[in-house]
This record gives C-alpha cells, sequence and structure tokens, in this order.
C-alpha cells in the first residue's frame, strides 16, 4: 500500500520519526504526517552552545526553536524529545569546518551536517525508535525509480530547493527518507501552517551558518583555532609582495573587498595558500576556473561512479547553493580521481565548496550525486607579464 505522502504500509502501524527543527518546514511536515494519521515522533537535536544565537532571530536548533518545537509538537499532539548532539557536531561539523577554513578553503558545514549528523546519526536513533520513516522539512523530492530504489530529486519552487546540500545522501538512506515539501512553495507550507493553527507560521527562516549566531565566521575560527590568524603576506601571480594581512581566514576565493591594496585595476582573491600563509590576488579573469578536482564522490546515479568514469557523462553541476546548474563533462582525471570539466568557466570556484551533479538544468531533476572540491585549474592562463603591469597602473 503506498499513499500521496509515499510511505508503505498503514498509517496507523507506520511510525514515522520527523526532525523538527522549530522552523515551519519541519512542524508542517509533522503536522501532514500526524493529520494522515501515522504514529509521528518529533525529534529535535540541540546542536551547539545556543546561549549567544537565541537572541537572533533564524538561528536554527537553538533555544527558542527547541522551544518551538516543543510547542508545534504540543498543538499536533505528538510525541517530542531533545537529544543532546552538542559533541557529535562539534567533531563532526563544527571541528572540520574550522580545519577548512584554516587551511584555506571554503566548507559548506551545511552538507557535513547532513551527511554525518542527520541522515547518519538521526536515522539510526529513528531505528532504534521503531521508526521505518525518517521525514524531514528539506525542500527537495525523493521519488522511487522504475527499476527499484529511490532517486533524489530538486525541488518543485527552484529559488527554495536544497538539493545543493544533500548530494552526499546515500541510496540507502534515501530508502528511508522522506521529504514532503518537495512537491511544494514555500507560500503553500507557510498557508498550511496557519491551517494546523501554527505559532510558527510566520517564523523567520534560518540563515547563514546555524552555529555563526553573528555571522563573522573568523571570530568562530579564533575561538576555535587560536593562532590560526598569524599574519602573511598579500602576492600577485608572481609572488610579488603587494601589502600585508593578519590572517588567510579573513578572506575567501573571489573576494575583492578589504584588500587594502592601491591599484590601477580591480584585484581580487585568486587563491589562499595556507602553508605560507599567503593571499594571492590578481586580475578577475585568473579567477576563471575550467576544471575541477573532486574528492569524497558520492553517486546517485545509474549503475556505478566507475562505469561512468569509463568514457564522459555530460552532467549539469552547481559549483554554489545559489547558481543554476551549468553544463558540464564528468571524466576520470589524469590521476584516477574525479574530475569535471566545465562548457563555460566559472568565477571564484574555491576548494572545499561542494560541487553537485545534476541530469538537466532546469525542472525538478534528478540529483546524481557530488563531492566536495579539492583543487581547480584555471580556464586559461593568465598572462604574469599583463597581471604585473595592470597592478603597477
Amino acid at each position: 500500500m503506498r499513499n500521496s505522502l509515499d510511505i508503505e504500509g498503514r498509517p496507523s502501524q507506520t511510525r514515522v520519526v520527523v526532525a523538527m527543527s522549530g522552523g515551519v518546514d519541519s512542524s508542517v511536515t509533522a503536522a501532514l504526517l500526524a493529520e494522515a494519521g501515522y504514529d509521528v515522533v518529533g525529534i529535535t537535536l540541540q546542536l551547539y552552545d545556543h546561549g549567544a544565537a537565541t537572541h537572533r532571530k533564524g538561528a536554527c536548533c537553538a533555544g527558542r526553536d527547541i522551544h518551538d518545537a516543543r510547542a508545534v509538537a504540543e498543538r499536533i499532539g505528538i510525541p517530542h524529545y531533545v537529544l543532546d548532539y552538542e559533541s557529535r557536531f562539534k567533531e563532526a561539523v563544527i571541528d572540520r569546518f574550522a580545519e577548512s577554513y584554516v587551511a584555506g578553503e571554503t566548507p559548506v558545514p551545511c552538507v557535513e551536517c547532513n551527511q554525518s549528523i542527520k541522515f547518519h546519526d538521526l536515522l539510526d536513533t529513528a531505528r532504534e525508535l521503531g521508526a521505518k520513516i525518517l521525514a524531514t522539512g528539506h525542500y527537495v523530492a525523493s521519488r522511487a525509480l522504475p527499476g527499484g530504489g529511490r532517486g533524489l530529486f530538486r525541488a518543485r519552487e527552484a529559488e527554495r530547493d536544497q538539493s545543493y546540500f544533500l548530494f552526499a545522501t546515500t541510496p540507502a538512506q534515501l530508502d528511508l527518507l522522506r521529504f514532503p515539501l518537495g512537491d511544494r512553495s514555500k507560500a503553500e507550507t507557510r498557508e498550511l501552517a496557519r491551517r494546523f493553527g501554527l505559532a510558527v507560521a510566520d517564523k523567520q527562516d534560518s540563515q547563514d551558518i546555524c552555529f555563526v549566531p553573528t555571522g563573522h565566521y573568523a571570530q568562530v575560527i579564533e575561538r576555535l583555532r587560536p593562532g590560526a590568524a598569524g599574519p602573511g603576506d598579500i602576492v600577485d601571480l608572481d609572488g610579488r609582495v603587494l601589502g600585508h594581512h593578519d590572517g588567510i581566514i579573513y578572506f575567501t576565493v573571489g573576494q575583492r573587498r578589504g584588500l587594502g591594496i592601491a591599484a590601477g585595476t580591480p584585484l581580487y582573491v585568486v587563491r589562499l595558500e595556507a602553508a605560507t600563509r599567503r593571499v594571492v590576488v590578481g586580475p578577475r579573469e585568473a579567477l576563471r576556473t575550467s576544471r575541477i578536482r573532486l574528492r569524497d564522490v558520492n553517486w546517485l546515479g545509474d549503475g556505478s561512479i566507475d562505469g561512468v568514469l569509463d568514457g564522459r557523462r555530460e552532467v549539469f553541476v552547481k559549483v554554489r547553493s545559489t547558481r543554476p546548474p551549468q553544463p558540464a563533462w564528468l571524466c576520470r582525471g589524469d590521476a584516477g580521481g574525479v574530475e569535471v570539466e566545465l562548457i563555460a568557466s566559472e568565477d571564484g570556484v574555491s576548494p572545499g565548496q561542494a560541487c553537485a551533479f545534476y541530469d538537466a538544468a532546469e525542472g525538478q531533476a534528478r540529483v546524481l550525486g557530488g563531492g566536495f572540491i579539492a583543487s581547480t585549474v584555471a580556464a586559461a592562463r593568465v598572462s604574469r607579464a599583463g597581471a604585473a603591469m595592470a597592478i603597477a597602473r
């Protein structure tokens, strides 16, 4: 038996755990499942020291959010539990975020959180509670595939799609995950919240990284890794010293403002060299990337990744959550790893970012997987002499 929520079995005999963050999306997810007659259990994860975050709107899994999740559970009549995942979250997400930033990368901690906490640890907890399904309020779709198993698809509302952050979800996890909001718009979700009488109907969405309540990443890194903000040089593409800085953690690839360098043409951060504490800058064309080397690749498409890499597979990729998928080739690199050749080069691609694969550029395309960016290759060799002349103007 399968119903409109795409869950097998009779609702009254099927336990579903809902990850409740305290926001409108997960609250409506829980309410929809409870209304359909499922044996729903709400779980909220306390992920970090939420003292400061409670004073900022849009902070996820903070004290206020726990209160809101508990109030929603009471309103719809389901049991609700708060689990202390602080130590696990610090180890798997916060510490890795700090290490990546200190290494000159641009990490995406939301991917790590979904991969290591929500779809791993919480899924194990759901099984221990006898649940057949773990449901979340993510805007992404999961559907049964004709040949068996389930596929992950972009949300109906492109501007709400969260598939970029879920590329690391495994096929085994997809069998147990459901995303009831994937085919709904945000406006529809808020209207459902009002119909259910939920106080969070107009609650502000989560913003930025949840454990950075002020939005200043460098401050968090300084606290977690004292001494990481050591001074260094700002150099051009030839290594010529143009200025000095207080720490590479204050810079990101593609940054233009705040360099403190007077030049005749705009300069951008081209790369960060953690070992030498150098910030390398150059003209905008130096930011163009044509080839991306990946690590920790997860494949969700048909067949195996090795079979795909025996040839070349045309895909569409996102290297930022806010950009639409772009055409590319997925292929095997010279060193045997997985690489992506961008048909149209991208600006400011940084190691540490995620690269998600899709089978189409538009609509509810299927997510084929993705990986983390290990390194990049420039779209074209920039004339070092030309760059030096531009800086000297």
